[in-house]
């Protein structure tokens, strides 16, 4: 690992350059399922057309788990977000026009979005009590089946401007088929975990260009939460049950 250069640590994983690659080496915590799937996600939503590095392996490095891609070379849109505040509903509108354009594409092999959150929303027991539980998962039942690409964590970080102009995905492993809408709930959420006010600009103006009312999206929120929080993110608790809290339960 002497030739690589460290780009980002993560709670699981640290991310490295290596020439042309890049390199995700994971600690035991990973399941090694997930890394599987995380790069079968990027090749499925790789050939269904949309721009996104391209896996290349995935092995053993030093007795860790480790995953490949393609390096795109440009520039994340959250560094580009922070060097030029001027320009921020510029980079704001190209974020949402890409997610909405992601929105188009199908994969009918990824991982349905409403099994995924079922599942999420069953292991929250002593986290969630069983009525929370069950009035998340009769809500979730209640949801149109949808088959659009939803990449689960989009959020400006996994965005990467091109050195030739063209937009690139990043970081698939959350991956699924199914509501727009509710990916668009995840991203809102992600943007609230920092400002309020840019979550509800992004809400605006994803719902515009998508023609979803925004009723839609925050039907969404309370699954949303749950997932996240089964994902056990421990810094995130109090924010995403508020936003589970917030359901009126009949």
């Amino acid at each position: 690992m002497a030739e690589y250069q460290e780009i980002a640590r993560r709670q699981n994983k640290v991310v490295y350059r290596d020439g042309d690659e890049m390199v995700k080496i994971f600690n035991e915590n990973k399941p090694v399922s997930d890394i599987f799937n995380e790069a079968l996600n990027l090749a499925r939503v790789a050939e269904a057309g949309i721009n996104s590095p391209k896996p290349l392996w995935v092995k053993r490095v030093n007795g860790d788990w480790a995953f490949s891609t393609t390096r795109i070379a440009g520039k994340a849109l959250d560094d580009l977000m922070r060097e030029h505040p001027e320009k921020q509903d510029k980079y704001l509108k190209l974020f949402v026009d890409f997610q909405v354009r992601l929105h188009s594409f199908r994969a009918p092999l990824l991982q349905r979005q409403k099994d995924k959150y079922t599942r999420m929303i069953k292991g929250l027991t002593g986290i969630l009590d069983a009525t929370t539980r069950y009035e998340l998962e009769m809500r979730l039942d209640g949801m149109p089946n949808e088959v659009e690409i939803c990449h689960g964590d989009f959020n400006p970080s996994n965005v990467i401007v091109g050195d030739d102009g063209e937009l690139y995905a990043c970081d698939w492993a959350h991956a699924t088929q199914g509501s727009g809408a509710a990916d668009a709930a995840m991203t809102y959420l992600l943007f609230a975990l920092d400002d309020r006010a840019m979550a509800e600009k992004y809400l605006d103006l994803y719902c515009m260009k998508s023609d979803t009312p925004k009723q839609i999206v925050r039907n969404w929120l309370s699954i949303v939460a749950a997932s996240e929080l089964a994902r056990h993110r421990d810094e995130n608790r109090e924010f995403l049950l508020s936003w589970i809290d917030i359901v009126d339960y009949q």
